[in-house]
């Protein structure tokens, strides 16, 4: 398989999911700013939409948008537990989970990326993030992730949106259980290959 990924972009999260899962793949970058490989292959001819992440599977198809790929490897190693099995409940919980992290919090970070973006309209944004934030670190309370004790491609998910908030003025200090969180996600082998592998680690 060949992983299609940006550096600290959303494309991390499958990184974590792949080597969580234990699975065989190559990580292929690709540029978020030019569109081009390192070989100078126009990334659109690759995925017409032209973002990360791109999972390409051993048979040639490809899979794209973050929430489906991390589903698509967690159920390559189910013994891996990272995905609730298809059909159960804690598997819709997990979808749950994945379209909001997608679209409350991934897309609400977007603008903040964007230079062109008005200063009044990013503290609407930031405001907007700081709250829904506060509302992940209560579903956090008593909890190791946000399944329970088993860490899903979720909190792998999580994670890496969470950790955007440095770049972008999204203050997340104050919340105890989402730090918590954070520093035991961080601290797991898998997540600190794929942050070295990325060069986001030293």
């Amino acid at each position: 398989m060949k992983l299609y990924y940006s550096p600290g972009a959303c494309s991390l999260s499958p990184h974590i999911a792949l080597r969580e899962a234990g699975l065989a793949f190559e990580p292929v970058l690709a540029s978020t700013k030019t569109h081009k490989l390192q070989d100078g292959t126009d990334y659109y001819t690759i995925n017409a939409k032209g973002y990360v992440p791109l999972l390409e599977l051993d048979n040639g198809e490809r899979l794209s948008e973050g929430p489906a790929i991390v589903q698509y490897i967690a159920d390559q190693a189910p013994a891996r537990k990272l995905a609730p099995p298809a059909g159960t409940m804690a598997r819709y919980r997990l979808q749950e989970w994945l379209n909001f992290i997608t679209t409350e919090l991934h897309k609400s970070f977007s603008p903040l990326f964007n230079p062109a973006m008005p200063e009044e309209a990013r503290a609407l944004y930031r405001a907007k993030l700081a709250e829904r934030f506060k509302w992940v670190d209560g579903q956090l309370a008593g909890k190791t992730y946000l399944m329970g004790e088993d860490f899903s491609v979720a909190d792998g998910y999580l994670f890496v949106v969470a950790g955007w908030g440095k770049h972008v003025g999204v203050d997340i200090g104050g919340l105890a259980n989402l730090g918590a969180f954070m520093a035991r996600v961080a601290a797991r082998p898998a997540v600190q290959e794929a942050l070295k592998a990325e060069g986001l680690l030293k």
